[in-house]
């Protein structure tokens, strides 16, 4: 049963989503709790001796956060949603699971963790001078009235964690251990916050589905793009700095739960769609990389068998 659940967990949270999103909306307070605690456990795993900041880590910074205004300049003059929907799918920080794809993918699970880290503390500063230029706060409060009330709602979700990590592993290493060792956690409490914000995407797109069928159409294929747009750029930026794999999971591999509930809390609720079907394809990449690479070491170990046996 429990291999079933940790093998189907994704698709459940999908299904249970979509099918309960009107019960499931009334747990949606619940989301940035849920975010804050994962990345607890998140930041008591990381061995923070192991985390350097190179040349390779800013490049990315520079291309998450300038990528994300320039899409949205560029898109804004047809139509906002959209926009907001292209720019949040890349303003989005690095998923904290990343470094753990990036394993079975073979790549530099140090280099991944470091970026994870800089890259979800910086977004707590980002995101609201971003919101509060083009989200609802920042038309009915000036500039820094705006980016002060939302860096105080999301400043504790993100650097709070951190902070907190820090103190348990100088206070108490016992049970900063044993946090650290149950990351298992996280996973279910992954699956339970993906579930309230699918429900949360899903009751809204279906309210307003008779007159935005349309523009969803364009957000879906838009968020696919842009999915293999940064898997494949991380990666050729990644391999200047012989870091292929790191540098695809980086950029490509998002924290779509906090994307959802940023975009659902200070942009239009409508604009959720792109980060609520990235969490689909990104998936759905990484499954495939991780299928082609068990199948390359499989054919390769079976013509060094062949080839032994030949000899």
């Amino acid at each position: 049963m429990k291999n079933f659940l940790e093998k189907n967990l994704l698709p459940i949270a999908i299904v249970l989503g979509i099918v309960f999103h009107n019960q499931l909306y009334a747990l949606s307070f619940a989301t940035p709790y849920l975010l804050s605690l994962m990345l607890f456990i998140t930041y008591c795993r990381i061995s923070w001796s192991s985390i350097k900041i190179t040349k390779f880590h800013y490049i990315l910074l520079g291309v998450q956060y300038i990528g994300s205004a320039l899409i949205y300049l560029a898109i804004r003059p047809f139509n906002e949603v959209l926009a907001q929907a292209c720019m949040i799918c890349i303003l989005a920080s690095t998923a904290t699971s990343a470094p753990v794809v990036t394993g079975l993918l073979g790549g530099s699970i140090s280099t991944v963790a470091a970026y994870s880290v800089i890259s979800n503390l910086s977004i707590a500063f980002i995101a609201p001078l971003f919101f509060s230029i083009i989200g609802e706060t920042g038309k009915t409060l000036s500039f820094g009235a705006s980016f002060g009330y939302i860096f105080l709602k999301v400043m504790p979700i993100l650097i709070l964690p951190f902070l907190a990590s820090l103190l348990v592993q100088k206070t108490a290493p016992k049970l900063h251990r044993k946090i650290a060792s149950a990351q298992i956690v996280s996973f279910y409490l992954w699956a339970v916050a993906l579930t309230i914000v699918l429900g949360s995407v899903t009751r809204f797109v279906v309210s307003h589905s008779s007159s935005n069928f349309l523009l969803e159409i364009i957000i879906a294929v838009s968020s696919l793009l842009i999915c293999l747009l940064q898997f494949g750029f991380g990666r050729k930026i990644g391999r200047k700095f012989s870091f292929v794999v790191a540098g695809g999971q980086s950029l490509g591999q998002k924290n779509t739960i906090l994307a959802i509930w940023l975009t659902q809390t200070y942009l239009n609720p409508i604009a959720s769609l792109g980060p609520g079907l990235y969490v689909l394809w990104q998936n759905l990449i990484n499954s495939w990389q991780i299928w082609h690479k068990n199948r390359y070491e499989e054919n390769s170990k079976m013509l060094s068998s062949h080839a032994k046996f030949k000899s």
